[in-house]
């Protein structure tokens, strides 16, 4: 009674692909993932940066810009966010083996909190640096830091647009978009702190344009870190409505109750779900649960369902809510 579907449509909530010979014959795979995924997107991103991070640190050591030297170390940390993502998206369409019944899918979830820790982690050092530098100005070469930052901009700007595509549905991929547009954010400060100290001559602006960076990131990073802990809590995910989902079930032919009713994320992408359906005229045949169950990842973005099925004769409680009758 029990059918796990696997499903690869990158963070499309309607699978179309395997949808249409659902229903008909009864045999359940498990999909393939496809092999292409976001990796070229990650190969690409994780090159530039870090060619990058060492042209950053360098030019910042020679132009005394602390400033700089910030941001490579924070283009280097999001290096290591980026390959933990990465590392996590492969991980997260590993075939089920041994003890994880469910492949590694839940590292997905694991990453995008690390993301997101690591981002804040960042932000505190930045700011750190920055209130320093308040108190102590250093002089600084504006002309090389503008154009190293401006470097920075294309290359982080380019990266971000490699993940705008798949960070509308998955949470990780989400992480790494946010870590590139934030570091592209915070070189576009740094250009325009650089310049301003060119023309004024006034080394305080750079860390308070490091500051205002800091709070637009921390700001961006909140949702992430939000919504991740959500997630490894069991959460029902927010691209899927719990309610509706339960009226829909509620709704079936024959239904007259629906309790255990559980909704939680096996990784960043999919979504599992498992339920009692009280049935007192008896199981209702397949062709009526794989309907059920092709409706729920059609429409309710639910990509593994289990359902068991009852006549009602005695009278079941939901273990977790403690009270027996």
């Amino acid at each position: 009674m029990s059918h796990a579907h696997d499903h690869h449509d990158h963070g499309h909530k309607h699978d179309h692909d395997h949808g249409h010979a659902h229903g008909f014959g009864h045999h359940h795979h498990h999909h393939l993932p496809s092999p292409e995924g976001h990796g070229r997107a990650f190969a690409l991103a994780i090159g530039l940066n870090l060619a990058f991070v060492i042209v950053e640190f360098t030019y910042g050591f020679i132009a005394h810009s602390t400033a700089l030297m910030a941001d490579a170390g924070h283009n280097l940390s999001d290096v290591l966010g980026l390959m933990l993502a990465w590392g996590a998206a492969v991980l997260a369409k590993s075939v089920p083996k041994g003890r994880y019944t469910y492949g590694l899918r839940g590292s997905s979830i694991l990453a995008a909190l690390g993301n997101g820790l690591l981002l804040m982690v960042a932000c505190g050092a930045i700011a750190w640096e920055a209130v320093q530098r308040i108190a102590e100005p250093a002089p600084v070469a504006g002309a090389t830091v503008s154009i190293v930052a401006a470097i920075g901009v294309v290359i982080n700007g380019f990266s971000a647009w490699l993940f705008l595509a798949g960070s509308k549905g998955d949470l990780n991929i989400r992480g790494a978009y946010l870590h590139m547009a934030a570091d592209a954010a915070l070189s576009l400060g740094v250009v325009i702190s650089g310049l301003a100290i060119m023309y004024s001559g006034w080394t305080w602006i750079d860390p308070v344009v490091s500051l205002v960076i800091v709070l637009v990131i921390v700001l961006g990073t909140w949702s992430l870190l939000r919504e991740s802990v959500q997630l490894s809590m069991a959460a029902v995910p927010p691209n899927v409505d719990a309610g509706k989902v339960e009226a829909f079930l509620t709704s079936q032919p024959g239904v007259t109750e629906v309790h255990d009713l559980h909704i939680w994320a096996m990784s960043t992408t999919e979504t599992a779900l498992t339920a009692h359906l009280v049935i007192p005229g008896g199981y209702p045949g397949d062709a009526v649960i794989d309907a059920i169950e092709h409706t729920l990842r059609k429409d309710h973005a639910i990509h593994h369902c289990t359902l068991q099925v009852e006549q009602g004769t005695i009278h079941h409680h939901c273990t977790l809510q403690g009270h027996a009758h």
